[in-house]
């Protein structure tokens, strides 16, 4: 019988995401890479892209999953490299642009200017294919769902259109600023070019309704950041497993797009793993997440040294409104963190925790 895998590794993005995915089997690996974290983070993000052996470089999809610098400057730093150069052979890039503006009124600021200048120039025959190079966003597929070779199947739940509409504004204050028109991608390349940053060698078990009325009130489930809105979230199912990513997505888009897929209280989204949203922010997460999500383990990607992530609030929620004893997974082992591992080493304890090693960062996560 062939043994299938499907792996989740939360690399070392300092405060930000990057995401490695293998599935597949012994005979075939299959590969997804969601963000690049922030750029101070690319040297130990580009050294785990560049194990891959020689001629097998292969990543079905890579997903810029929205233009916060802590998820997107690390790409922008891979894509600044001529394409034969880089560390991965993409199939099919995800990222949402001022070109999908008609659609959606997809936007999101200079670095995202930044982003389609390389997308454009290095790869656009890879840009949103499965979307008709179009907006990646919900209902705009049937079931919204997307099949990866050898089955991998991504159920989209964020951004709606909605969601995306909003960053409007954001995006063309953000370029204003800058002196680039949105959508000027020769523009932006000139200012590209100019971003030492970016240059090649550069240094650079209990359920929702437990959760108590106190924390309820701390969870704020509200994130005002329009570009966090507009996070490309989606349900990862392969073989019999599944995770849920979400990005920084919102709470509230998250759940209308689970209760549009069939989901309520009474059948929730019942998954392996859940990436939190926000790096475990309090802002999004909420009750009602959980009266849809029944997920046994909860992934945190930050090193918590910028923004303090994750909230206890949040990571009490978890402990609180799982339905099943819930797994934190950590990809540092900080003073920020740390206080938890002695926690769920209690002989009462109602959640576990996984670190890496002492002097080590970053995790994979065995579904």
């Amino acid at each position: 019988m062939t043994s299938h895998f499907f792996n989740i590794e939360m690399l070392p993005a300092k405060h930000g995401d990057a995401l490695w995915i293998e599935y597949g089997t012994p005979d075939r690996t299959r590969r997804i890479l969601i963000d690049g974290g922030p750029i101070n983070a690319w040297p130990e993000v580009s050294s785990r892209l560049r194990q891959l052996p020689p001629g097998d470089q292969g990543v079905e999809l890579l997903v810029i999953s929205h233009v916060d610098t802590d998820h997107i400057e690390g790409l922008i730093r891979l894509m600044a490299e001529p394409q034969n150069r880089w560390p991965i052979a993409p199939e099919e890039i995800w990222f949402n642009g001022w070109r999908h503006i008609e659609e959606a009124n997809t936007l999101g600021g200079r670095e995202g200017e930044f982003l389609s200048a390389l997308i454009h120039r290095r790869a656009f025959d890879l840009w949103n294919t499965s979307f008709d190079n179009k907006a990646v966003c919900t209902g705009k597929l049937p079931g919204d769902v997307v099949v990866l070779a050898d089955g991998m199947k991504l159920t989209l739940v964020s951004p709606n259109a909605a969601a995306l509409a909003k960053l409007k504004k954001d995006w063309e204050k953000s370029v204003d600023k800058w002196e680039i028109d949105p959508g000027d991608l020769d523009a932006a390349w000139d200012q590209l070019v100019e971003e030492n940053k970016f240059h090649p060698g550069e240094d650079l078990t209990l359920g929702p309704a437990d959760i108590t009325d106190e924390l309820q009130d701390l969870l704020k489930g509200r994130d005002s950041s329009t570009a966090n809105g507009s996070s490309i979230g989606f349900l990862a199912e392969y073989e019999g497993k599944s995770c849920l990513l979400l990005a920084d997505a919102h709470a509230r888009v998250v759940c209308e797009s689970l209760r549009n897929l069939g989901y309520t209280e009474d059948n929730p989204l019942k998954v392996d793993a859940l990436k939190m949203a926000h790096h475990g922010s309090k802002n999004n997460i909420t009750r009602e997440m959980f009266e849809l999500i029944d997920a046994r383990h909860y992934l945190v990607s930050s090193n918590g040294d910028k923004f303090g992530h994750p909230d206890s609030e949040a990571i009490e929620a978890v402990i609180q409104g799982s339905r099943r004893k819930p797994t934190l997974w950590f990809n540092y082992r900080s003073d920020h963190n740390i206080a938890w591992k002695a926690e769920s080493l209690k002989p009462d304890a109602r959640f576990r925790t996984k670190y890496p090693a002492k002097g080590k960062s970053g995790i994979v996560v065995k579904l």
